[in-house]
């Protein structure tokens, strides 16, 4: 069982006020820290010898989702990728936040903190805070500091750490538009663009875009082609006597896919590796899933606690375990 990390006052005071280089100092050298960067972009999306560490909401598993607070924490831990999931507001703003309504994790007034997110402007959703969830259902992780953290935008998170981390954006219900919104797709990568972030993730592999809706990834390599796409794929979206089918039409649009753990057998890998597919598995948090998903050659792992799979990547580079055959 992975042990949540108890954040000191000074660290939350680093990654509140001060960003992920005070963060550093406060926990001091951690597992595959470099000064706060993520791993360098000539590194691709990951290989079997060196899987990507992709910050599920942050380091969610120690800090409230989709805060500076977990996201200052997944880049003090090494994460090599940060991944907001995308929801836009009334007003076409896109925030990160998972859930298409407010009801989970915003507290405050209710006829501005339930809900749609959708229904509600950035004006509303800024009234809400979403720390003191995290403090009810985790009381053995709570802390009075996170109550009180705001959602923030995508625009607020690119300029906060720019270039110097990698993007995994997903893209939410991106077909639940209201009458006037802008596409969410359109709004990205004008995102993007706005923090020279779009060449970056064709040059240097600095963004990949992640989605449940195909449709959705087909939209953005229209407006794009050249940046690099996956599909997330559900449990019941693949069968073994689909799977080539699912794949094939996937490695049409998509440079890999983000499928639930429960999916990924040796099965999986070697049709994922017949068609060139990365494989990003996600939510895993128990360190033996890690183990096996590891061995059987993944790419890189969705994880609430990046540091607790940066330990079992650590060991595995260590003392190399069995892998599948022609993973490596």
């Amino acid at each position: 069982m992975i042990m949540p990390l108890r954040v000191p006052l000074l660290a939350l005071s680093a990654f509140l006020f001060g960003g992920a280089t005070l963060l550093a100092a406060a926990f001091g050298a951690m597992p595959g820290m470099t000064d706060g960067a993520v791993a360098s972009p000539d590194e691709g999306f990951g290989t079997p010898d060196r899987p990507q560490i992709i910050a599920h909401r942050g380091a969610s598993g120690h800090a409230p989702e989709h805060t500076l607070a977990a996201y200052d924490l997944a880049v003090a831990m090494g994460a090599d990728f940060l991944e907001p999931d995308l929801q836009m507001t009334a007003d076409g703003v896109l925030v990160a936040l998972h859930d298409a309504t407010l009801d989970r994790t915003a507290r405050g007034p209710a006829d501005r903190c339930t809900g749609p997110g959708r229904e509600r402007t950035l004006a509303e959703i800024r009234s809400c805070e979403v720390g003191s969830w995290f403090n009810e259902r985790y009381p053995d992780r709570a802390d009075p500091d996170f109550v009180g953290l705001p959602v923030p935008t995508l625009d607020e998170l690119f300029e906060r750490y720019g270039a110097t981390v990698r993007w995994y954006p997903e893209t939410k219900n991106p077909d639940e538009r209201l009458p006037g919104q802008p596409s969410m797709e359109e709004t990205l990568l004008a995102l993007l663009d706005a923090h020279d972030l779009r060449d970056a993730a064709v040059e240097r592999g600095q963004v990949l875009i992640q989605s449940f809706s195909p449709g959705s990834l087909r939209r953005i390599r229209e407006l794009d082609p050249e940046l690099p796409l996956v599909q997330l794929l559900r449990t019941g979206a693949v069968t073994a006597e689909s799977l080539d089918q699912v794949l094939d039409e996937v490695a049409t649009y998509a440079v890999g896919v983000g499928p639930n753990r429960a999916l990924v057998d040796a099965a999986f890998m070697e049709a994922a590796r017949e068609r060139g597919l990365l494989v990003h598995p996600w939510t895993v948090n128990d360190p033996d899933e890690m183990d096996r998903l590891l061995a059987l050659g993944v790419h890189g792992i969705f994880s609430d606690f990046p540091d607790a799979l940066r330990e079992r990547i650590d060991a595995v580079a260590a003392a190399p375990m069995d892998r599948e055959p022609g993973t490596r």
